[in-house]
Order: C-alpha cells, then sequence, then structure tokens
C-alpha cells in the first residue's frame, strides 16, 4: 500500500546559476516538476509513495527516473517512450521568484495515454494527487480523469494542486474551464492566493477556501506567501505564518508545503472530513516549516528537507 501515488508532468528545470566567461548565463539541470517534487517531499519526511507519468527515452528521463528511485519513490508506473522529448522548463530567478519558458510541443509528460495507467498501483494507495499540467492536452488529460475515477473507486482521498502555468495554455478562460472541471472529484485541495479568482471567482482567499467547501472539497488550503497559508473545512478555519527566511530559490516551495501536509493526513490515516481545528493548525505549522527549509535551497527535488530537519525546527 502506497501513502501517496502522483501523476503528471515529470520535467527538468533549467536553473540560472552565473554566467559563463563570455557573459552568457548559465543553467543548471534540476529534476522536478510539481508532482514529483511533492513526491519527493513524502518520501523526505517518511512516506512511501509512487509515481505514474511520462518521460522521453533521453539523458533527461534517465535522470529523472534515477533521481526519483534514488529518492525512493516507486517508477514502475513510470513510462519512458523513445517517440517524444523529456519536457524542460527554463527558470529566471529575480529576487528568489520565478518565471518560466518551456519546452512542450509536446513533451513526454502531454502523452500518457490511459492505457498506460498503472491501475494496480492506483488500487493500492490511500491518496491519490495530481495538479492541472496534465490537464492541457490530449491524451494526458483523459489519462488524469481515468486515473482520478480508478483511485476513488478503490477509496483513495483525491489531492489536487491546480499550479497555474499560464504559457501552457491557449487562453485563460480555457484554463479557467479545464482547471476547474476537476474540483467536483476533490477531497484536499491546494491553491495560491493569486490564484484565488482564478479558480473560484472571488479573490479573498478565506472567501475562496468557502467557495471550494461549498463545491464539495472537504478540505480547502490557500497560500499566502510570506504570511504561510489558511486550511479551511466546514467546520473551522484555521491560519499560520511561517518564520522568517534567507529565499535562495522558490523553486518546489508550493509542492514542498503540500508534500508537508499530504503527510500529516498520511501518517495520522485522518479523512479531511474528520480532520480537527488542533490538527488543521498542526497541518499547517508542519507544512510551513517543510517550505521554508525548501527555500533555503538551490532546486525542486535537492531542497527538500528530510523529517529529523523539520521536527528541529518545530
Amino acid at each position: 500500500m502506497y501513502d501517496v501515488t502522483a501523476l503528471g508532468e515529470i520535467l527538468i528545470d533549467f536553473t540560472p546559476y552565473g554566467s559563463s566567461e563570455g557573459g552568457r548565463a548559465l543553467f543548471e539541470q534540476n529534476p522536478g516538476g510539481a508532482p514529483a517534487n511533492v513526491l519527493a517531499a513524502l518520501q523526505n519526511l517518511g512516506q512511501k509513495t509512487a509515481v505514474i507519468g511520462k518521460v522521453g527515452d533521453d539523458m533527461h528521463g534517465k535522470l529523472l527516473k534515477e533521481t526519483l528511485e534514488k529518492c525512493g519513490v516507486e517508477t514502475k508506473g513510470m513510462i519512458v517512450d523513445p517517440d517524444y522529448f523529456t519536457t524542460l522548463a527554463f527558470v529566471a530567478l529575480k529576487n528568489g521568484e520565478r518565471s518560466f519558458s518551456f519546452a512542450r510541443k509536446p513533451g513526454a509528460d502531454t502523452q500518457l495515454r490511459e492505457d498506460e495507467v498503472d491501475t494496480e498501483i492506483l488500487k493500492n494507495t490511500r491518496i491519490f494527487h495530481c495538479g492541472s499540467l496534465s490537464l492541457t492536452d490530449e491524451p494526458a488529460r483523459s489519462a488524469t480523469f481515468y486515473a482520478i475515477r480508478c483511485a476513488k473507486e478503490a477509496g483513495a482521498l483525491i489531492s489536487y494542486d491546480p499550479n497555474y502555468r499560464a504559457l501552457l495554455w491557449s487562453s485563460r478562460e480555457e484554463a479557467k474551464e479545464q482547471m476547474r472541471s476537476v474540483i467536483p472529484y476533490v477531497d484536499i485541495m491546494k491553491i495560491s492566493d493569486e490564484e484565488t479568482e482564478l479558480l473560484t471567482g472571488v479573490e479573498s482567499p478565506e472567501a475562496a477556501a468557502g467557495e471550494l467547501i461549498r463545491q464539495g472539497v472537504a478540505c480547502a488550503v490557500v497560500t499566502l506567501g510570506k504570511d504561510g497559508a489558511l486550511l479551511r473545512t466546514k467546520d473551522f478555519m484555521v491560519q499560520a505564518k511561517g518564520a522568517e527566511r534567507e529565499v535562495v530559490d522558490t523553486t518546489g516551495a508550493g509542492d514542498s508545503f503540500w508534500g508537508g501536509i499530504l503527510s500529516r493526513f498520511a501518517y495520522y490515516n485522518v479523512k479531511p472530513g474528520d480532520l480537527t481545528e488542533a490538527q488543521g493548525l498542526e497541518f499547517v505549522r508542519f507544512a510551513n516549516v517543510v517550505a521554508g527549509l525548501c527555500v533555503e535551497k538551490r532546486g525542486g527535488i535537492p531542497a527538500m528537507p528530510a523529517l529529523e530537519e523539520v521536527m528541529k525546527q518545530l
């Protein structure tokens, strides 16, 4: 039994690493992709995880598979396809904040088919997690909904982090339609304070979380940047602010935070509807520390903290 299985983009983040002697930008090859980052965080926090997705049969795909295996993530659901190239994301950093350019036309992650989804993994997982980047193109969109249905039928909790990337959608309206289409299936959901209007139609984080609850999400979390995060259920709402940090790189910050939240659900084996206010506050505080430690290092997967580091700071 896996604590968490994630489906979606597994890619390489090329992050700035100074300049060459000729003054041209140098980039560092960092394994990443939101679902992969979440799984790496969970493994470091003591959970058992598996990945479902697709990479190319190239140097980047091989590195991604090796990296996840080194983290302890089960990769038997990860397809290596010689017909497509591994998706690449080039990241620009300014004051620790990121902007993106993608090489994904198409990327291997968009080409996962329904018949390639490992249903045995989905039948043996407590939590199934996905984002919205697998919804941008077919056949990955249909494969994502197929996996959600399989996991839900097997009794898994459904976790969703939309992770909006404007460049990967043909329009904001298409993004809004597709990203919202998953919400009726979701038990646990995270959005950022920049995504509230896009996903719910209201801007206030508190109101946005309430709207998600109204639509059937049992536990809604809104991240608030330096102000931490709030967590809401039908019974209560809590908010906790993280500690001041020396920010080196925000890559994977939201993913590490969500890995922290999911790790607590898995550790306590609690349903979101049964969550107490004290547990909700504990979950957010724990996840804030995970994310805080992550932004103090470079990269996504390499920056995920170990459970011992988190507990020491708590």
